[in-house]
């Protein structure tokens, strides 16, 4: 018989009461001041996304062109991977945050003269190449500076509250450069205003009271550049979940297709192009709040497999309509899905890796997720181009084959992830206990 004195072993622990603080995390002076800078610039960065697309395709009338649109951004993460990851782990990450946001308002400047001069094409993809280096070391800086700002046991809600301003903006950006676009009929006003916003955000992110301490002062060497590497690499749950998010991106996008779906196939042009832009952030933003008022994630793995699921399912929905407020519907629910999978992707790269490798893990995990994203663009212009003229159909037709391929391709993707890792499935909490 047990003594009365000690705890029964095989008693379950009691759950921890979890007190309903959604907005606690907000209360950080430095957090709310950091969100603050990233809301600007990010409704500026998606206003130059549907300005960049829409003169792309009323230039050129090209599926390509807008494929080659990720590429540009490509090359950049794969020269500048190593060297950002370091930078961020050994510099001050407050102050490249703030100094390649300043360049990135340059090139803006820029992109706005070649605009209004109606300059060749090559110029504007020279800029891209740029504003992409630039972004390849502010991704790596900004990511592994957030856990930086708050306790462990809030980051998965500021993750959730970061994606809502990103998403937040994400609509925002789209419905006023629809407008502009609409009334002016030219991109450079939308190319300037970035600009502003990009100096707006540096002097917010300026604000900011934390600062990095650079802990790890051995010699730099090809193997300290490739710590990133090796830890994702030795650790399965971060190494499953980077894959998954990256063959889904690549192949389930469906983002740089949309100027011709709302031109050539639901027919509804620029306004119809913002408002399509907008129903995915629209979809994140309402998943943020409900998530933010729950207790964090108890089967965060199993969740993540599912909400990936969803964004296939949806996708190849959205790639069969022609009708357009169903086409919306999709894209809300690919939204609502893939926030699910951003956080939970966000939150545990940040919570299993040390502070001093997370500049590192961090620039890794940006180019496996961030060359996803552009060669997903390629890979969407390019099968559209070879469904559509070349084999005799109109390009609205290789917009749809492209985009529904690609979502039956993210769920055999979520299969073969599911089987490959179960550590994955069996992934708990998402708290940081």
């Amino acid at each position: 018989m047990p003594d009365p004195e000690l705890p029964d072993p095989s008693a379950k622990e009691p759950a921890p009461d979890w007190k309903p603080d959604p907005y606690g995390v907000l209360r950080n002076r430095d957090f709310r001041t950091y969100l603050s800078g990233k809301l600007v610039a990010t409704v500026g960065q998606q206003m130059f996304a549907m300005a960049l697309g829409w003169e792309l395709y009323e230039r050129t009338h090209s599926a390509l062109a807008l494929g080659f649109v990720g590429l540009t951004q490509v090359i950049p993460m794969l020269v500048c991977t190593l060297p950002a990851g370091h930078f961020a782990d050994r510099y001050n990450r407050k102050r490249i945050i703030v100094l390649m946001t300043m360049i990135l308002a340059a090139v803006n400047l820029a992109l706005a003269g070649i605009s209004a001069a109606r300059a060749p094409v090559l110029l504007i993809y020279l800029c891209l190449i740029v504003s992409g280096t630039a972004r390849t070391f502010l991704s790596a800086a900004s990511a592994s500076f957030l856990p930086q700002l708050v306790d462990r046991k809030d980051l998965s809600r500021a993750v959730t509250w970061s994606s809502t301003v990103f998403q937040t903006s994400s609509i925002t950006g789209p419905a006023v450069a629809g407008v502009i676009l609409h009334f002016t009929h030219h991109a450079a006003p939308i190319y300037a205003l970035n600009a502003l916003a990009a100096l707006i955000s540096s002097a917010l992110i300026g604000r900011v009271h934390q600062h990095h301490v650079a802990v790890e002062h051995a010699k730099t060497t090809l193997k300290t550049m490739l710590t990133g590497f090796s830890f994702v690499f030795t650790n399965r749950i971060i190494l499953g979940i980077i894959t998954l998010d990256m063959f889904a991106v690549l192949l389930g996008g469906a983002t740089a297709l949309l100027p011709i779906f709302a031109k050539d196939i639901l027919f509804v042009g620029p306004s119809g192009l913002g408002l399509l832009q907008a129903a995915l952030p629209t979809g994140a933003i309402v998943c943020s709040f409900i998530m933010a008022h729950q207790p964090p994630l108890q089967k965060a793995g199993h969740s993540l497999l599912w909400a990936v699921t969803v964004f296939g399912l949806a996708t190849v929905a959205f790639g069969y309509s022609r009708w357009f407020w169903f086409s919306f519907l999709m894209l809300f629910v690919c939204g609502t899905a893939d926030n699910v999978s951003v956080v939970v992707r966000h939150t545990l790269v940040q919570l299993l890796t040390p502070n001093e490798k997370r500049g590192r893990v961090s620039a890794v995990n940006n180019l496996f997720i961030g060359t996803s994203n552009e060669l997903g663009e390629v890979e969407s212009g390019t099968v559209a181009h070879w469904f559509g003229p070349a084999l005799g159909n109109t390009i609205a037709t290789g917009a749809m084959i492209s985009v529904v391929s690609g979502g039956v391709g993210t769920i055999l993707v979520v299969l073969a992830v599911a089987w490959l890792w179960p550590e994955i499935r069996k992934y708990g909490r998402l708290d940081g206990a």
